[in-house]
């Protein structure tokens, strides 16, 4: 019989961390991740990469905010008017950006970058698997010292320290359809830069740097979906380069920027 036990073809293997309880404020993410996955049979090993969805992180982050207690200003009042939208979410979406970069009243389209330096839809801001209709959950202030957090967490719980990679979903400028990006990184190089190598046919590349922290944060999408309370993935068995991480290398300076 063949000898299966070690593949000699590349393979990275995703498990959905399931388990968890409804997030509260204050909660240590870290230790109930590594509680979950070792309730499930799949503790975080040496070669481990955690995805953890932002929606928990906010959670646990306090970054749930009752929509009560907003009180919108005149722009955001008569934009809301304009586009048909809720002016105590438009508020909070103006609040959570350093930039409008564009607006479409007669669309409902409000496209910003957050203080972050992420250019996205409503800073980021949803209003889904919140506790109630009247809540909206903000993007956390740190997303990177978040993520830091979470890994000494988890360190402390397993002995293991893996990278971090926090997630959110984000639409793309130039196709259809959402996917998931990186929004906070700890303990790896959020990129693969082949910039100086050879390619197959032994051609030196120039401009080929892939994004590999986002490309994960998709691959994680696959297993905790958007409804069905699975909010961690555990991807296993991928070599990467340990740094200590930052979204900041993810993000194209604006000199480079040629559409804005």
């Amino acid at each position: 019989m063949p000898d299966n036990s070690s593949p000699k073809y590349p393979s990275v293997l995703t498990i959905g961390v399931v388990g968890l309880p409804e997030i509260e404020p204050g909660v240590n993410l870290g230790h109930m991740i590594a509680e979950a996955a070792e309730r499930q049979g799949t503790p975080i090993s040496h070669d481990d990469i955690l995805v953890v969805t932002q929606k928990i992180v906010s959670k646990a982050e306090d970054r749930v905010v009752e929509l009560s207690s907003v009180e919108p200003s005149e722009f955001a009042a008569a934009y809301a008017a304009a586009a048909g939208r809720d002016p105590r979410l438009v508020e909070l979406v103006l609040r959570e950006s350093a930039a409008i970069v564009r607006m479409d009243a007669e669309r409902g389209v409000l496209i910003t970058e957050t203080h972050h330096g992420f250019v996205c839809a409503n800073a980021g801001i949803d209003m889904s698997n919140v506790p109630d209709e009247e809540s909206a959950c903000l993007l956390p202030v740190d997303p990177d010292a978040s993520a830091r957090r979470i890994r000494a967490e988890v360190e402390k719980q397993t002995g293991i320290a893996p990278p971090i990679i926090i997630s959110d979903t984000f639409g793309r400028a130039w196709r259809d359809g959402h996917v998931n990006f990186a929004v906070g990184i700890a303990g790896m190089d959020p990129m693969v830069d082949y910039r100086g190598t050879d390619d197959a046919h032994g051609r030196t590349m120039h401009v080929t740097t892939i994004a590999v922290a986002d490309e994960l944060a998709a691959t994680a999408e696959l297993v905790t979906a958007k409804a069905i309370n699975v909010p961690v993935a555990i991807i296993r068995g991928l070599p990467y380069a340990s740094a200590v991480g930052s979204t900041s290398a993810l993000l194209r300076e604006r000199s480079r920027d040629m559409f804005r």
